[in-house]
């Protein structure tokens, strides 16, 4: 990946993450979501974000589809604080990988409780 591209990808989770935090105003985005990565197309028209925060499954939908009605304004903030020709558009999508390393885990200690056994 180019370096540009990663530092725009850094760049954009950054600035997302301080407009969850100070400007939406949002009681369904109240609690603690992190964006944990940011993907951008090598146009830089494109961009996946992609979203963790604790809940239920029906809870984390609600927060994808709060997220993808607020894209409009979160790449309006963008276009306003990253100075890029294009600012992408935005895709929240939903990050399992803490619960997959959850998982992997608890079977690794499922194994190693059984081998001392």
């Amino acid at each position: 990946m180019a370096h540009r591209i990663e530092r725009v990808n850094s760049l954009i989770r950054q600035e997302i993450s301080e407009l969850l935090q100070r400007q939406v105003k949002d009681p369904r985005l109240s609690s603690f979501i992190a964006i944990t990565e940011v993907f951008t197309s090598s146009d830089l028209k494109q961009a996946k974000v992609f979203v963790s925060c604790l809940g239920s499954k029906e809870e984390q939908q609600e927060r994808l589809k709060v997220l993808a009605s607020a894209s409009g304004f979160f790449r309006k903030e963008l276009a306003k604080r990253l100075k890029l020709r294009y600012t992408p558009e935005l895709t929240f999508q939903w990050d399992d990988s803490i619960e997959r390393g959850d998982r992997l885990l608890q079977l690794i200690d499922n194994v190693s409780s059984e081998k001392a056994t």
